[in-house]
C-alpha cells in the first residue's frame, strides 16, 4: 500500500505561519508536511474518540478528511464529543462534525456520510482514503474496519475507550497482526460494557483518540516507528501506558497466511459469527 500524495501544499499566505511550528518539528519538517498536506484519511465515529481525531487531523494540515457517522447528537454525548457545539443537538454528528472542521480550517475537503458503515459500502470507501481511524463504540464494526481494511489494503488505527483509559492497535495490512489477532470473536457483551453502562470520563476519550491521530499522522508522513504490532493501553486514572507486543496469527482468517474473508461481514453476521463459533 502507498500514500497518495495527491494534493500540493501551497506554501504562499498564511500556511507558512499555520504550520510553522510542525515545520521546526525535525522528524516533519517541510517534506512531512507537504506528505500530510497531500494525504486523506477517513474516521469512523464523531463520537468521544473521532472528536479530538479528527481535530487534530485538521489542525496537522491532513489535505482531506471524511467523517462517517449515523448518530444523531444526544445530550449526554457533550461531556466528551467536544467537535460539536451545544446548538447541533438533534443534528446528524457527521455534518456536525464537518461543519465544525470547515470552520476551523476553511481549506480543508471534507466529506461527512451520515449513514452507516456497512459490509457493502467499507471496502469501497476505504480505498478512497490513505488510511482509517477506527473511532466507532461496538465492536461489529470494529470488525467491520478491520476486515474492510485488509481488503482495502489500508493501514487502520484502532481505539476503544471506556471509563478512565483504552487501547489502541495500528493494522497495516500485510506488515503485521490484525484486530482478529488479538481478539479472535467479539466478547460477550457483558465482558465488554458501553459507555451507557460503564460510563467515561471525556478527557480519556480526548487522550485516546488524540493518540490515535498521532499514530495516522506518523504513518502518512511516514516518520517514526509505527504502533503496529503493539496492543497500547492507556489508564488515565493511574497515569500509565503500557505496550504489549501482539503476535499475526496465521490461521486468522482476515489477515492469515490462508484468509477465508474476502468481503466484510455485515455487523449483525459478526455478531452471529460470534453465535456459531461459542
Amino acid at each position: 500500500m502507498g500514500i497518495r500524495y495527491n494534493i500540493t501544499m501551497d506554501w504562499s499566505g498564511e500556511n507558512t505561519l499555520r504550520y510553522s511550528r510542525n515545520l521546526l518539528v525535525e522528524e516533519l519538517g517541510e517534506r512531512g508536511q507537504e506528505r500530510l498536506f497531500g494525504s486523506s484519511v477517513l474516521v469512523v465515529g464523531a463520537g468521544g474518540l473521532g472528536s479530538p481525531a479528527l481535530l487534530y487531523l485538521a489542525a496537522a494540515g491532513i489535505g482531506r478528511i471524511g467523517v462517517i457517522d449515523f448518530d444523531r447528537l444526544e445530550i449526554t454525548n457533550l461531556n466528551r464529543q467536544v467537535i460539536h457545539p451545544y446548538a447541533s443537538l438533534g443534528r446528524w454528528k457527521a455534518d456536525s462534525a464537518a461543519d465544525t472542521l470547515r470552520a476551523f480550517r476553511p481549506d480543508l475537503a471534507v466529506e461527512a456520510y451520515p449513514r452507516a458503515l456497512k459490509a457493502e459500502n467499507a471496502v469501497a470507501l476505504f480505498r478512497q482514503y490513505d488510511a482509517v481511524v477506527d473511532a466507532c463504540d461496538n465492536f461489529p464494526t470494529k470488525y467491520l474496519c478491520n476486515d474492510a481494511a485488509v481488503v482495502a489494503r489500508r493501514p487502520l488505527v484502532h481505539a476503544g475507550v471506556l471509563r478512565f483509559g483504552g487501547q489502541l492497535l495500528v493494522v497495516v495490512p500485510g506488515q503485521g497482526p490484525c484486530l482478529r489477532c488479538l481478539i479472535p470473536e467479539i466478547p460477550p457483551r457483558k465482558d465488554a460494557p458501553g459507555c451507557s453502562e460503564a460510563g467515561i470520563v471525556g478527557a480519556a476519550a480526548g487522550i485516546v483518540g488524540a493518540w490515535q491521530a498521532m499514530e495516522a499522522i506518523k504513518l502518512l508522513a511516514g516518520i517514526g516507528p509505527s504502533a503496529k504490532g503493539r496492543l497500547l493501553t492507556v489508564d488515565a486514572l493511574a497515569g500509565e501506558a503500557t505496550r504489549l507486543a501482539v503476535a499475526r496469527d496465521p490461521s486468522c482468517p482476515s489477515c492469515g497466511d490462508r484468509p477465508r474473508i474476502a468481503e466484510p461481514l455485515s455487523p449483525a453476521d459478526y455478531l452471529q459469527e460470534r453465535s456459531c463459533n461459542a
